[in-house]
């Protein structure tokens, strides 16, 4: 009778997003380490997995496990089945030991199957997502639009892994196109990533702002803006056409700016009227970082020579290029997905189920005094320690971005040991629960 408590405590949704946490952040940081080591060291090796590690892990499961929270949040009849999420997770995880493997061995097909493998996972989420909700219902609400279109964008991402496996096993085979290179598929991994922190960022603060309708139609707005301006951009990257990668990238920037302004109002307002919230501070953080990511991004564009080019920019500007991507990956998407875990985590592990995210409580104080302040103090140390990463590329010293890369992967893994606090609390609180107590809403009872 105990082994049986045990086994239906191990797949209750508490246990189930701590063991998302601890493997999302632990792939963070591995990634943050190996690039680390590859800029003290020089190891092509080192240098060329950590991305590949990044995105196949971290990427898939933001998308297949945290977004599916999200969206079950917000339709009650989009069951979780923990023993399939558990499955999704172990996945994930044969996953980067295969693209380690692939990358140390030279093993271009492997990637491929890699790639092949991801794609059936993430078809599978989707799948799931689209054969219980009507497509006319999903685009009512402002948030999970966003939220559908990154699980599409990551089929298109897992894809071009797969073809990019395929392209470097066959380098003769003339049917694939020439823009199927490693940056393009970083690139459109990044995408749905960004996506779907967009749709949080609506989904938590500014549809529960005071102009709700307001807030609701310029997200509505600016879902179309932004997912169709990453399709033409990517598009106009692919052309080659200088003009219109300007004035995509500008108008992008320009809704960034927007949006870090009005997200710091909002911040501002939150942190008076109510505590201050370490994951807003987070998700602003993360802002910020996506803007100088643009405006680097920018800079890339007055330096960009053709398409397929290696290296893509002047070798002495280079720095540029390493500097956006790790101001978009290192900055913006981890530190708006800690952000999103410090709300996302405790929501579920206090009340055990998707209550809390889907009531105005979301917001509130989950957390103890003593986690709120470490998690501050993490912000700040994660700050530094990014800032300090793009430094060493400008300065072109590799001590600096194997000490300031240590640094960040260990600081993000504190979000597991910072969170500690709470998984304990829940389960003192399942352990006290009578044997009768009432099944956590939206999840699927396990056989």
């Amino acid at each position: 009778m105990e082994s049986a408590d045990k086994n239906r405590f191990a797949i209750e949704p508490g246990a189930i997003v701590r063991i998302y946490l601890s493997v999302s952040v632990f792939i963070i940081a591995m990634a943050a380490f190996l690039g680390a080591a590859g800029a003290l060291t020089g190891s092509k090796f080192f240098n060329t997995v950590h991305p590949y590690i990044f995105f196949a892990g971290f990427g898939n499961l933001a998308i297949i496990i945290l977004n599916r929270y999200l969206i079950s949040a917000i339709y009650p009849e989009l069951e979780i089945d923990p023993e399939r999420q558990m499955r999704y997770i172990y996945g994930v995880l044969l996953s980067v030991f295969l693209i380690i493997a692939a990358i140390y061995m030279e093993w271009p097909v492997l990637k491929a199957f890699v790639g092949l493998f991801l794609m059936i996972i993430a078809g599978v989420a989707a799948r799931e997502i689209f054969t219980t909700l009507p497509i006319k219902k999903m685009w009512r609400e402002v948030s999970v639009r966003y939220y559908i279109f990154d699980v599409l964008f990551l089929l298109n991402a897992n894809l071009g892994l797969f073809v990019l496996g395929l392209k470097e096993t066959f380098p003769g085979l003339g049917i694939i196109p020439f823009f199927v290179t490693q940056s393009t598929y970083f690139l459109g991994s990044s995408f749905p990533l960004s996506i779907s922190v967009m749709g949080f960022l609506y989904t938590y603060a500014w549809r529960r702002s005071s102009k709700k309708q307001l807030m609701r139609q310029l997200f509505s707005i600016w879902s179309y803006i932004f997912v169709g301006g990453v399709l033409v951009f990517l598009i106009a990257i692919l052309m080659g056409d200088y003009l219109g990668m300007m004035l995509v990238s500008h108008a992008l920037m320009l809704g960034v700016v927007i949006l870090l302004g009005g997200f710091a109002w909002y911040l501002y307002r939150f942190f008076h009227s109510h505590f201050k919230h370490p994951a807003l501070a987070f998700l602003l953080s993360g802002l910020a970082l996506l803007l100088a990511a643009s405006a680097y991004g920018i800079m890339n564009i007055y330096y960009f020579e053709q398409f397929g080019s290696v290296p893509p920019i002047p070798e002495d500007r280079m720095w540029i290029y390493h500097s956006h991507t790790h101001a978009a990956l290192l900055g913006w998407i981890t530190f708006s997905f800690t952000g999103i875990i410090y709300i996302v985590v405790p929501a579920i592990v206090r009340s055990n189920s998707l209550e809390l995210l889907r009531s105005e409580k979301a917001l509130s104080q989950l957390l103890d005094g003593k986690t709120i302040s470490k998690a501050f103090r993490q912000l700040t140390i994660a700050l530094v320690s990014a800032t300090a990463v793009l430094l060493g590329f400008y300065l072109e010293n590799n001590f600096m971005l194997a000490v300031a890369g240590m640094v960040f992967g260990i600081v993000i893994y504190y979000s597991r040991i910072n969170l500690k606090g709470a998984s304990i609390n829940c389960r003192e609180h399942l352990e006290n629960k009578a044997d009768g107590a009432q099944k956590p809403l939206s999840i699927r009872p396990t056989k």
